[in-house]
């Protein structure tokens, strides 16, 4: 059974700020090649980070909300590990949508 789930990706854009969209799109594609249903795309823009820890001070915001079958998202936090263009990633389960009484 599919359940909902959001995947919030923070880009590495650091001298590839004009190669988001195409990023974007490849990695919409990669939930699509896992059997994921991608349901919406949030794009949040660059921000800065309230702490920088690391090599980046800022990074583009992206969240994916998609449908897929348990453990999908486990592969994906693997698969996307080993991306470079992927900064950080948070995975959460979220509740079905209620449906709209009328």
């Amino acid at each position: 059974m599919k359940r909902r789930y959001e995947a919030l990706l923070v880009l590495d854009t650091k001298g590839r700020e004009d190669t988001i969209k195409d990023t974007i799109e490849r990695l919409e594609q990669d939930f699509i090649k896992e059997g994921a249903e991608v349901e919406l795309i949030q794009k949040m823009d660059k921000r800065q980070f309230s702490h920088v820890a690391g090599p980046l001070d800022a990074g583009f915001y992206v969240n994916y909300i998609f449908w897929a079958e348990p453990g999908v998202a486990e592969k994906l936090q693997a698969k996307f590990k080993l991306d470079d263009t992927v900064y950080r990633q948070y995975y959460s389960k979220l509740k079905p949508k209620a449906a709209v009484a009328k």
